[in-house]
């Protein structure tokens, strides 16, 4: 199918910009704090918002007539039209200059950095690559770069592949379950304004897209991820956090978050598990 996409014609956009404003208020934190069930006290204007929490701003605004047959946008970004129909989560590039706070005025640059074919193990794949700057009104804030993985849609009556992979260290000290049942999900869909079906809408999942059950959100793993690392390293601060995807979780059973202090506490490896015992991500980061 190579010969007939043509990589060069959407490489194209690389570059194309967009410029987004938004307010860091207190409403859709309380709300993550549910829909994560964590016991973190909601910040108050002027204080610090927890790393990762910024997702639940600069929502997309696009109207129904926008949104493809998966839910999501298909214009108004940086990324072109693609052949593909379905997209998936890749991973995620983030560096923290400086906490949000709330109440700060905020800004945000999307910029298309990289968009490539590749072939993988269920066929081929175009990754495109988003690098999303924040600013606060202190400057620079939050840079993330966002990866995205395009697929050819599943075939009527078969099953999406789905990769598998090692399995992580076997001692490790720090271990959580994570119940990503639907209400969860939904919840988390909700406050982040994800409009993605694969996340709630179990009947499309696996009757058009092939999955075995409702799909966990990159991010709700990436935010499980963050968390176990902020509870074992108190008074520590996340000064970059690298995820990859390696494969899907879904809701059909508890997963697994894990993780490990490296380079004498100034960083740490991360996993997220399958029900299976396999990595679905792998994660690194560095603490100061």
């Amino acid at each position: 199918m190579s010969d007939a996409i043509d990589i060069e014609s959407l490489r194209k956009h690389i570059g194309t910009k967009i410029v987004e404003e938004d307010e860091a208020t207190q409403a859709p934190l309380r709300g993550l704090v549910a829909a994560l069930d964590r016991e973190d006290p909601v910040p108050k204007r002027g204080e610090p918002i927890p790393p990762g929490w910024h997702l639940v701003y600069f929502h997309s605004a696009a109207r129904k007539a926008m949104l493809g047959e998966d839910g999501l946008p298909t214009s108004g970004g940086v990324i072109p039209k693609v052949p593909f129909p379905r997209r998936m989560y890749a991973g995620t590039s983030l560096t923290f200059h400086d906490a949000l706070r709330v109440g700060d005025a905020l800004k945000r640059e999307t910029e298309l950095t990289d968009i490539a074919l590749r072939s993988g193990s269920t066929g081929e794949l175009i990754f495109a690559t988003q690098t999303r700057r924040i600013f606060s009104p202190r400057g620079l804030a939050i840079v993330e770069e966002s990866y995205t993985v395009f697929r050819d849609a599943v075939k009527a009556g078969e099953k999406s592949g789905i990769p598998k992979r090692d399995t992580p260290p076997a001692i490790l000290p720090w271990m959580r379950q994570i119940v990503a049942d639907p209400v969860s999900l939904f919840r988390y869909s909700a406050v982040t304004f994800n409009p993605h079906r694969i996340h709630y809408d179990r009947t499309y999942a696996m009757s058009v897209e092939g999955y075995p059950g409702i799909v966990v959100h990159g991010p709700y793993s990436q935010q499980c991820l963050i968390d176990l690392l902020r509870d074992n390293n108190p008074g520590k601060t996340i000064t970059s956090f690298v995820q990859r995807a390696r494969a899907p979780l879904f809701d059909t059973a508890p997963f697994g978050v894990v993780g490990r202090p490296v380079d004498n506490g100034a960083g740490a490896e991360l996993w997220a598990v399958t029900p299976a015992g396999t990595i679905a991500m792998e994660v690194t980061v560095r603490l100061a």
